[in-house]
């Protein structure tokens, strides 16, 4: 009998003596599957142990598989053919994902990893949506760290949620959004989402199903993200006018215009409060001509709240606007985050609710949100949901929790004074005020896409390329500096387009 020799290939033919059968490792084969005769069914190599011992039938030796092949062709297993190349034959393992093309790196999470590979001493990264304190460190809420304090102490299980979430944390998030007077068990369907990114997700595929060929308006800027989410739940995503970089102000009157000439029916993304990029927000009075629009049109609302609270400090101020809207009763749609105003980032929390005519409709709509999140993710996460729950539900931590929040909203509002104070003294003769006059996380500067790049390449201050700062990414130790580099890249040049 000749010697086992695992690295060899076959020449096809018919043994000629029992002498000429030996035995060879499973793990040398390929997984192909053979019919077996005697339990009449199909076997899969893969049935069997690597180190099982199979007898086969003994061919002359033609090649050794260790000589590299000189063409993919020469390189394929003796099973396979040129047009049928399977994933576990050697040498085809890479082949099948050739095409797959490299995509586009994201904008801001990009700009955030050459921040991180930067070496210059002086970078500022003003791109984070994060709130940063003075010392430019992250921020956990103290009445965050005592919520979880709680949950630890009681021993809080890991048990999966249902597909809807935590019921006392959704009716929590809705009494925060919609206020006390709302009748949340009549007219709200409501479900616990992977934060605003998920709630827009899922309120996307909702619409896409149940108000079908109707297109969906987001503001010109909006979130990047909001096109992506849209576009991929199949919502035909246009825009409409919001901001006008002339004057670094609300385009109202372009946005009114836009309202009037969509479709009847049409979908409006609109921003609660502390619009982003912008930070540039209607005021109540001009919220309530858009409203009138939308319910003279029959449009459907979808709001996307992401700071309550965070913005102007006190959360019953930045829900006034969501709030007009539900009382002239126009179709709305909620998706609501806790990352931004309760610093749960990394947690994942929020909600996406549907205001609905009666209870028989909201148990409806929210069967079919089951539906939609069940293959989906199955079920959310607890532990920020928990947390959320934990400070809204006791009276002594969600005092100090609107305390803190506001602290976070006034040292935002004390940076834009302080910036603008700063290009001042730097020598800038343009006129800042649209900062001051902004709200929320971010600054839409006006500053264009030459001037974004330079504060990058000469100064080592990353933004993002449409002139939008992260104030929270400002603090004592960069002002002057970012002030100073500013006014070198925008001195003697327009910041309005």
């Amino acid at each position: 009998m000749p010697p086992t020799n695992n690295n060899t290939t076959i020449d096809a033919g018919e043994p000629t003596s029992e002498d000429q059968l030996t035995h060879i490792r499973r793990s040398s084969l390929a997984l192909d599957p053979a019919w077996d005769a005697e339990t009449n069914s199909l076997r899969h190599l893969g049935d069997l142990d690597d180190d099982d011992l199979i007898p086969i039938a003994y061919f002359p030796l033609k090649a050794n598989l260790n000589e590299a092949p000189k063409t993919k062709q020469e390189g394929l297993h003796p099973s396979a053919s040129a047009g049928d190349v399977s994933a576990y034959s050697q040498g085809s393992s890479d082949d099948i994902w050739q095409n797959v093309p490299m995509g586009a790196p994201d904008a801001i999470l990009g700009i955030a990893q050459a921040y991180r590979q930067c070496e210059d001493p002086r970078k500022v990264n003003v791109c984070v949506g994060a709130y940063r304190d003075d010392a430019g460190k992250s921020y956990v809420l103290p009445s965050v760290r005592a919520a979880e304090k709680m949950l630890w102490e009681s021993q809080e299980p890991k048990e999966y949620l249902p597909i809807e979430g935590d019921k006392d944390f959704v009716r929590c998030a809705l009494k925060f959004a919609y206020g006390p007077n709302m009748d949340i068990d009549t007219h709200v369907a409501a479900v616990q989402t992977l934060s605003g990114t998920g709630a827009c997700a899922i309120g996307g595929r909702f619409l896409a199903q149940f108000w079908k060929n109707h297109p969906i308006y987001v503001p010109d800027p909006t979130w990047s993200n909001h096109i992506s989410i849209f576009n991929q739940c199949g919502l035909d995503c246009r825009k409409y006018r919001y901001y006008n970089r002339s004057t670094n102000a609300l385009d109202l009157e372009g946005m009114l215009k836009d309202l009037n000439r969509a479709k009847d029916g049409s979908i409006f993304l609109l921003h609660a409060c502390a619009h982003n990029p912008t930070g540039c927000d209607p005021s109540l009075e001009q919220w309530k001509e858009v409203i009138d629009v939308v319910r003279q049109k029959h449009h459907v609302c979808f709001f996307d709240s992401a700071y309550q609270g965070f913005a102007s400090g006190n959360a019953e101020v930045d829900a006034q606007a969501f709030r007009y809207a539900v009382s002239q009763h126009v179709p709305i749609l909620l998706a609501q985050s806790f990352a931004k105003n309760f610093g749960l980032y990394g947690e994942r929390v929020g909600t996406l609710s549907v205001v609905c005519g009666d209870a028989e409709q909201r148990d409806h709509i929210l069967s079919e949100l089951r539906l939609i999140i069940r293959p989906l993710y199955s079920s959310p996460p607890r532990h920020g949901s928990s947390i959320v729950k934990t400070v809204l539900m006791d009276p002594a931590l969600k005092e100090q929790y609107y305390e803190e929040c506001a602290g976070m909203a006034l040292r935002i509002q004390k940076m834009r004074v302080k910036l603008v104070q700063a290009l001042q003294k730097a020598g800038s003769q343009h006129d800042w005020s649209h900062i001051t006059g902004q709200i929320g996380m971010f600054a839409f500067t006006g500053m264009n896409e030459a001037m974004c790049q330079q504060l990058t390449d000469e100064f080592s201050i990353y933004l993002t390329m449409n002139g939008r700062i992260s104030m929270a990414g400002l603090n004592q130790k960069n002002l002057e500096y970012v002030a100073a580099s500013i006014h070198v890249v925008t001195d003697g040049k327009s910041i309005s387009l």
